[in-house]
Parts: structure tokens; sequence; C-alpha cells
């Protein structure tokens, strides 16, 4: 006699489950929405939509641990011309209660970050965009940004054809990650341990500076090592799935600065459809931006310059002459500064063609040359009878040379 089964009794799934990865992330993205509605209506409630403004530009930095995101915000704000401090998420997050799960190398609550980010970056300095520094580490807080991306477009739609729709521009996300390896991050933390605690001995002996943080992770080879698998298993995770929806630069950490550096401005390149209005971008499109037209100038030159003697090579020899003459004595003479400037009134410079090849050789050459004509009317006589001044009209062709300059050292 086979034996009824027993009632099923509904039991809660762990959120770690790892047999049912799909209901773990359904519970999350769950989590993520009941906390961000909870967010998002205490901001409402308290600000109105209307103040709910938040950055054109939203430069999201993760990094692993001794990945230099602190070393190189600095180089990010320049590079996109941004005048406001980042916004720190572990300095917003500064309770006694973060501080001791940060110090053992965890992560504070997702609840606790999302409302403090939200209402930080309603600040009034961060309008035109700012650097997150530390934001979103968990998926929770992807699906968090996700969600709030959405509204920013929503209040944009909302807002648009009113008097307030400058205040909701289009806004243009970027996830920026700063990678390193396990040894390399570890051994970054203990380093930087050991130039703290230096620091602050010094600072306690002589009185003099500051006293700087110091992270029970940068002292400890068992928690860095732990600090960087946190990272990896969860910031790592929740970044790359991010790729397929905002703006993603990778960025190789490893290098010295200066490489460092090179890999971010190449990340950062002008992206128009991204930053612009749709609308503006339509009006612009038009016109090439300056990547396109640089890309084969090199060869073009060639082209040209070759296609010269060829074909025009009697003007190509009277120019080249006119420059050695004319124009290279004065440019040797300001080898220093870099910048030469020459009038002439030679008729060489009437015709264009003799124009365009005088700028392609200093080209070739290395200089930078630019040609404007004025024009000057001279007055040659006078109409005793009818007082009309007869004038004859002077042409000048100011030609402006630059090149790198020579600095005068001295010991």
């Amino acid at each position: 006699m086979t034996p009824k089964s027993a009632p099923s009794v509904p039991v809660a799934a762990p959120v770690t489950s790892i047999a049912n990865p799909t209901r773990h992330h359904d519970l999350e993205i769950k989590d993520a929405q009941i906390i961000f509605d909870a967010v998002w209506r205490s901001l409402e409630d308290e600000l109105g939509r209307a103040q709910l403004r938040f950055p054109k530009e939203l430069i999201l930095l993760g990094g692993a641990p001794g990945a230099g995101k602190g070393t190189n915000t600095g180089f990010i704000l320049r590079a996109r011309d941004l005048t406001c401090q980042p916004v720190v998420v572990s300095e917003l997050l500064d309770s006694p209660a973060a501080r001791r799960m940060k110090d053992a190398g965890g992560m504070v609550g997702d609840r606790e970050v999302v409302g403090l980010v939200l209402r930080h970056l309603l600040q009034p300095e961060y309008r035109d965009g700012v650097i997150l520094d530390g934001f979103p580490r968990t998926t929770v807080q992807v699906e968090c940004l996700k969600l709030l991306v959405d509204k920013m477009h929503a209040l944009r739609r909302e807002f648009y054809d009113t008097p307030l729709g400058v205040h909701f521009r289009q806004p243009t996300i970027h996830i920026m990650v700063l990678f390193v390896d396990e040894s390399t991050s570890i051994a970054r933390q203990l380093k930087r341990g050991h130039e703290v605690r230096a620091h602050n001995a010094e600072v306690v002996r002589t009185g003099v500076g500051e006293l700087l943080e110091e992270r029970a992770t940068d002292y400890d080879q068992p928690l860095a090592q732990r600090r960087y698998r946190v990272f990896k298993e969860q910031t790592w995770d929740a970044l790359q799935s991010l790729k397929e929806i905002f703006h993603y630069h990778f960025v190789n950490a490893q290098g010295p600065v200066a490489e460092v550096e090179q890999n971010i401005l190449h990340e950062l390149q002008y992206q128009s459809t991204l930053e612009l209005d749709p609308r503006t971008y339509d009006r612009l499109r038009s016109l090439p931006v300056a990547s396109e037209i640089i890309i084969h100038a090199r060869q073009e030159l060639v082209r040209r310059l070759d296609a010269y003697e060829f074909e025009h090579g009697e003007l190509l020899g009277r120019v080249v002459r006119f420059i050695g003459d004319k124009i290279m004595p004065i440019v040797v003479r300001h080898a220093i500064s870099g910048v030469a400037l020459v009038n002439s009134e030679d008729a060489l410079l009437d015709d264009p063609l003799a124009m365009a090849m005088l700028i392609d050789v200093f080209s070739e050459r290395g200089y930078h040359a630019v040609i404007d004509l004025h024009r000057i009317e001279i007055p040659e006589k006078l109409d005793p009878e009818t007082g009309v001044i007869s004038c004859r009209l002077k042409k000048v062709h100011r030609i402006q040379i630059r090149f790198n300059g020579s600095e005068i050292r001295r010991g």
C-alpha cells in the first residue's frame, strides 16, 4: 500500500540559493522595486516632482580595491570638465555599524545606500554632472539605478515643453570600471596601509598635518584578499550587467599612473549620440566630427603633395622658394617662442592653389600654418571738384606659423 504523501508546507527559499539562480534574480529585482519605490515616494512627497533634478551626467566609478579610483578621480574630472567633488558612497555611509562592516571587508545594506545616494545627487552643484564612486555594488543597486534612469527619462518627457524643461536634460550614464588582478590589489592595499601608518606616526610625532583614515583591510592580508573577492563576486557581476544598457568603460589599471590616465582618456572620447538631446544631435549630425576627418589626414596630405609635384611642379617650386627666402628666416628667429607672424603682399599668394600648397608644405614639415587675407583701402588721390577720394586696394596676407618651441634651461 502506497502511503499518502504528506501535505506540502511552503518554505521560503534562501535568497542565496544556487539551485535556482533565476528565482534568486527575480527576488533581487522585486527587492529593488520595493526599495526604490519607497525612496522615490519619500523624495517626491518631501520635495515635489519638479525638484527631482538629477545630474545630467553620471559617471559611475567602480573598481577593484587598490585599482586607483581615488588616484584617478581628479584626472577623470578634468577630462569631463566637471568641477564638483565626487560623491564617494563609502563616505556617505559613515555610521558606526557601517564602519564595523567595512572594516571586516563587507558591505552595507542596499536600502541605506540607495536612499542616501539619491538624496545626495539632488544637490544643485551636481546638476551638470558628477562622479559617483562606489555605486552600484550589488544586483539590487543595479536594478535601482535602472529604475532611477527610467524616472529621469519620464521626468524629462513630462517637463520637456514647459519652462522647467531645461532642468531635465537628456541623461548621460557612464560606467567606468578600473580593474587590477588579485595579487596587484592585495599588494596595493597593504602598501597603502604601510604608507598611511607611517604618515600618521609622523603626524603624531611632529603635530604637523592631518591623520588619514586607517582601514583594517589595509593591514591584514586575509582581509585584503576577502575585500577583493567580495568585489569580484558581487560588484564585478553587478557592473558587468550594465554593459548593454549604458556606455561602459573597462580600464586596465595595472600600469603606472600615466599609462592608466591614457587608458581612461581613450575610453572617454566624445560620444555626441550619448550626450546630446536627440533633436540637437539631428541638427548637428551633418557636420563631421574631428576624429572622422583626421583618420586619413596624413595619407591625404602625402597624396596632395605628390599631385602638386607631378601636376603643378613649377608652381610648387615657386612656393617652396618663397617659403625658404621670405618666411623661414623669420621662423628661425622665433625658434624659442614657437610662433612666427609674417605679413606678405607677394602676388604669389593671390593664387588659391599656391596658398593651399604653402599650408600643406608647412604641415608636412611639422609646422601649423594659418593664413588670413586682409584687404586695406589706401587713399591715392582726391578729386578737388567732387571731393571724391580714390583708393587702391592693398591685399596683405598674414601668415602665422606655430611649432614646438625650444625651452631655455638655466642651471
